[in-house]
């Protein structure tokens, strides 16, 4: 691939990256309930979910399926209920006292929860489907390569990012330790938040141009 070419994509990647989008979101709801460990969880859970759809982009099941307003509706409508049903179970959960002074103990939960999350989500599907082949040179090799391994760098910076804001959200959590009550708020506002991706999604409308 052309030098000055993949230094546009990489350019470009990271100012998407950087813009706050329901990922970032997601990211900071989860590290405010949880702490930092499933933050962090969270971030890399996504990252992985994400290379799912780079993979099945790749190999062309995600237009299939972008193609097929049935699966695509499938699709997004198990996204929505997941996300719904851990909002839900995030505000549940905020009523439990925590012992702050421990480690959270729920960060595999959060990496698969974030796996899910992102794997399910078909608006990432059209992002890179729409966004990669924009910076595929058909002359410069196998097409499926090249756009595998600029998913796997818009991924990683993706991932970096969220793993920036999961600190930054734990910061902000750490401030609330002495007030048990804000905590909880805070834990009950990021289900909320986590819910409210979840309707968002419901609505979500298959590109016209697929």
């Amino acid at each position: 691939m052309d030098l000055a070419n993949f230094v546009l994509f990489v350019f470009a990647a990271l100012a998407i990256a950087v813009s706050p989008g329901p990922g970032i979101f997601y990211v900071a709801a989860r590290t405010l309930a949880g702490g930092r460990r499933e933050g962090l969880a969270s971030s890399f859970g996504t990252g992985l979910g994400g290379l799912v759809h780079v993979a099945a982009g790749a190999v062309g099941v995600s237009a299939l399926v972008l193609a097929s307003a049935e699966a695509f509706a499938l699709l997004k409508i198990a996204g929505a209920i997941y996300l719904v049903w851990l909002g839900i179970k995030t505000i549940r959960e905020a009523r439990i006292a925590i012992d702050i002074g421990a480690e959270p103990t729920g960060a595999r939960r959060a990496f698969r929860e974030g796996i899910v999350v992102e794997a399910l989500n078909p608006k990432t599907a059209a992002f890179f489907l729409a966004f990669l082949p924009q910076f595929v040179d058909p002359a410069a090799g196998p097409v499926w390569l090249q756009f595998l391994l600029l998913g796997l760098v818009s991924v990683t910076l993706n991932t970096a990012v969220d793993v920036v804001v999961a600190v930054m959200a734990s910061r902000a959590r750490s401030m609330a330790v002495a007030r048990p009550s804000l905590l909880r708020r805070l834990r009950q506002g990021a289900g909320l938040g986590i819910a409210s991706l979840g309707l968002a999604l419901i609505f979500a409308r298959r590109p016209a141009l697929l």
